[in-house]
C-alpha cells in the first residue's frame, strides 16, 4: 500500500458562511461557502456542498472515475448551493453516495437537492446528472461504517436543525461541527460528544463575543457561535488541533488574522480555516492496532 493510502487528509475547499464573498479583501482565506474533503485511506468523504464544492469538482475531473461519499449537515442555501455546479455529478463513470438527516418537515436530502434545481430556481433538473447518485437518509445519532471509516453524527443547535459529524479511521478522529450556536450557561453535550479527544475539530466560530452580544446588532439566536466558545470546547474536550470555520462574510483577511492571533493566545493549537489548507495525519502501525495511542500520530498543516 502506498504512503498516500496510509494518510488521513483534510482538504478545505470552502470556509465561509452565509454567502460567498469573493473580492480583494478575502483572497487569503477565500470566499467560497462550506465544503471540506476528507481522504481516509481508500475512502473519499465530502462534507457539505457550498460553492467550494464547485472548486473541488474541478479538481476531481482530473482523477476520473471518482467514487465518494457526500454528507450534508443541513440544507440552508450556503451548504447546498454548489451542488448544481458539481461537474463530476454529470459524468456517467462516477458514483456518489449522498447522506443527510431528514429535515423537520420530513424532506429527505434527495428531495431538498432536487427542489433547489427546479424551475424557476435553476435551468436544468437534478435528473440530468448522469453519475450514479444514491441517496440515503441518516438517523440522528446513527453510526455508519464505510470501509474502515466510521462516521457518527449528532444534533446541533441551529434554526431548522443541523447535524455535526465525527470521522474515525485507524485511531484518528476528526469532527466537523457547523452550524451550531453555543448555550449561554454550558457547553453543548452533543458538541462535546463529537469533539471528545479528537485529533482535529473544525468548528463554527462565525463571530467574536463582542459581535455576538452587540446590543445594537445582536447575533443571539442566529445559529452560530464565537471563537471564544470554540476555545472552551477545545479545552473541555481535550482537542489536539482546533480549526476555526464558517467565517462571517463581513470578516476580511486582516480581521481574520487578528482572530487567529487572539485565538492562538488562548489555545495554542488553533488555526483558521482557509481555502487550499490541507491537514494530514499519518498513523503508524501501532496506531492501527491501538486506537488510543495518540503519540504515534503525526500531524502536518
Amino acid at each position: 500500500m502506498s504512503d498516500l493510502k496510509q494518510q488521513f487528509k483534510i482538504n478545505f475547499w470552502g470556509v465561509r458562511g452565509s454567502i460567498p464573498c469573493p473580492g480583494a479583501e478575502t483572497v487569503r482565506y477565500g470566499g467560497n461557502t462550506p465544503c471540506i474533503e476528507i481522504v481516509a485511506g481508500d475512502e473519499r468523504l465530502i462534507f457539505d456542498g457550498g460553492t467550494g464544492l464547485r472548486v473541488l469538482g474541478q479538481s476531481l475531473m482530473g482523477q476520473l472515475p471518482v467514487e465518494a461519499n457526500m454528507f450534508f449537515t443541513h440544507s440552508h442555501w450556503d451548504h447546498i448551493q454548489g451542488f448544481p455546479f458539481f461537474v463530476p455529478a454529470f459524468v456517467p463513470v462516477n458514483k456518489f453516495n449522498i447522506y443527510g438527516v431528514v429535515a423537520p418537515n420530513g424532506a429527505t436530502i434527495k428531495q431538498r437537492l432536487h427542489d433547489q434545481m427546479l424551475h424557476p430556481n435553476f435551468p436544468v433538473p437534478l435528473q440530468i446528472m448522469q453519475a450514479d447518485l444514491r441517496f440515503f437518509s441518516l438517523d440522528v445519532g446513527e453510526s455508519l461504517e464505510i470501509g474502515d471509516v466510521v462516521v457518527e453524527n449528532a444534533k446541533l443547535n441551529h434554526p431548522g436543525e443541523a447535524v455535526g459529524y465525527r470521522i474515525n479511521w485507524r485511531g484518528i478522529s476528526a469532527a466537523y461541527i457547523t452550524d451550531t450556536e453555543h448555550y449561554p450557561d454550558r457547553i453543548d453535550d452533543q458538541v462535546l460528544k463529537l469533539a471528545d479527544n479528537a485529533d482535529v475539530v473544525i468548528i463554527d466560530a462565525a463571530y467574536t463575543d463582542n459581535e455576538y452580544h452587540d446590543p445594537k446588532s445582536s447575533k443571539v439566536g442566529w445559529g452560530h457561535s464565537t471563537w471564544q466558545e470554540a476555545v472552551k470546547v477545545a479545552k473541555a474536550a481535550n482537542v489536539k488541533q482546533l480549526v476555526i470555520f464558517h467565517h462571517d462574510p463581513l470578516h476580511n483577511d486582516d480581521f481574520l488574522d487578528k482572530i487567529a492571533e487572539e485565538a492562538a493566545s488562548e489555545f495554542s493549537n488553533t488555526i483558521l480555516a482557509r481555502e487550499g489548507l490541507s491537514i494530514v495525519l499519518n498513523p503508524t502501525e501501532a496506531a492501527h492496532n491501538s486506537p488510543d495511542q495518540d503519540s504515534s500520530k503525526k500531524l502536518s498543516v
